[in-house]
């Protein structure tokens, strides 16, 4: 890795670790989250500091250069963030039809309730 490949992706990890803590605060990203991209930005900058880390992981699953290696770990990270947002939108989704359903039962029992004849108390 040329060393101007090198500063480029550390510049890049610190960016992101600086982002996410700007979307934290201003409340645009969830606490739950962040963990997944500091994580992502602590890997950029592991690898980029020990590139024999990741030439040892090239050997490791067989592939022919590192690059290969960061494609497929990046494809893996991206797929696996898809499936976490479809069971998280699968969720949201059950929910919102448990409110509406909630709802519509709720606005048709007050509906019923200010339709009915009002009940008089006179005796004569």
């Amino acid at each position: 890795m040329t060393p101007r490949q090198q500063v480029f992706a550390i510049a890049a990890s610190i960016i992101i670790v600086l982002l996410v803590f700007e979307l934290v605060r201003r409340k645009r990203l969830r606490e739950e989250y962040t963990w997944l991209w500091m994580l992502s930005a602590a890997t950029i900058f592991i690898i980029t500091v020990r590139y024999d880390l990741l030439v040892a992981i090239t050997h490791l699953i067989g592939a022919v250069l590192p690059t290969t290696t960061v494609f497929l770990f990046g494809i893996l990270f991206l797929y696996l963030i898809s499936l976490h947002y479809a069971v998280k939108m699968t969720a949201l989704s059950e929910q919102v039809k448990n409110l509406a359903q909630a709802y519509a039962l709720l606005e048709a029992e007050l509906r019923e309730r200010t339709t009915e004849p009002q009940a008089t108390d006179d005796k004569f």
